[in-house]
């Protein structure tokens, strides 16, 4: 399966002003790219990129005052098969993890662990250890939370979420994640594309999604807290302990987003050549 995949972001700044984007396809999936999505801006400026410390492509540049504009779009080979599915997959005892796990069980700046963790023992404690104590908590976070773009707030943690019981993707993430990791389960933030492919319509609006990663039976596996069911055409873009660590644009000085705008569109042949078939990420 061929998806076309991208985005375009349209800002104006007041004067010149240093960034950092975090808007292409993860290193580990650039042999899938038919095409790459190089990043391109209008008007043009030096781009210099760089691998963060969890392995994300990122790229530096300094935005000119007025309008500016930056642009990916690239072709991904996708294999077209949902998500995979372990419901045997293990948890490991925390003194069995590999080293470099241990830091996705600590809290951070949206997943409070402190402030979760007795609520998160009282409704899972006696759930079934690995996989089934996940998808437990995906099951709850996704009927105790209330979705709509309505609800977004830059600022909302898991605590808040569990409290307020309304968000948007990333808010659902960051509860799953902290009642994980209170469960001493290892559990990483992940954004990226979430196309509609083989969903039924009507597609809602393009953005970016967010869901999570949790480390059973040696590996790391995809949970969707937000969805909660396995897609297919999940791309990722960056991973980390949460949003605070990916956000897709950082930018050093003030200015304003005036259009934004995210495709991952399943790519169809017919006699004529290329047709595109429109599913929008969510």
């Amino acid at each position: 399966m061929r998806i076309n995949l991208g985005c375009q972001l349209q800002f104006s700044f007041p004067q010149e002003t240093p960034m950092v984007a975090v808007l292409n396809v993860h290193y580990s999936h650039f042999g899938d790219l038919e095409r790459p999505d190089f990043m391109v801006s209008s008007p043009s400026v030096p781009l210099e990129s760089y691998r963060d410390g969890f392995g994300n492509w990122c790229t530096r540049l300094i935005a000119p005052s007025g309008d500016f504009e930056l642009k990916t779009d690239g072709i991904f080979l996708d294999k077209g098969e949902p998500d995979p599915i372990a419901p045997g997959a293990m948890q490991f005892d925390v003194q069995h993890l590999p080293a470099d796990t241990l830091v996705y069980l600590l809290g951070s700046r949206y997943c409070e662990t402190d402030l979760l963790s007795e609520e998160a023992w009282h409704l899972f404690e006696n759930t079934a250890p690995g996989w089934a104590r996940v998808q437990a908590i995906c099951d709850f976070v996704h009927g105790h939370v209330t979705f709509g773009y309505e609800h977004a707030r830059a600022t909302r943690t898991a605590f808040e979420t569990m409290t307020e019981r309304r968000g948007v993707c990333r808010d659902y993430t960051h509860l799953a994640i902290a009642l994980c990791r209170c469960l001493n389960i290892p559990a990483r933030y992940c954004t990226g594309y979430l196309s509609d492919i083989g969903e039924q319509g009507p597609d809602p609006p393009g953005d970016f999604a967010a869901w999570m990663e949790v480390y059973l039976s040696g590996r790391w596996w995809v949970f969707d807290p937000r969805n909660n069911t396995r897609r297919i055409g999940r791309i990722l873009v960056a991973r980390g302990r949460d949003a605070a660590d990916v956000p897709l644009t950082q930018t050093f000085g003030k200015n304003t987003l005036v259009n934004f705008s995210v495709w991952a569109n399943e790519v169809q042949e017919n006699e004529g050549g290329m047709t595109l078939r429109v599913h929008g990420p969510n």
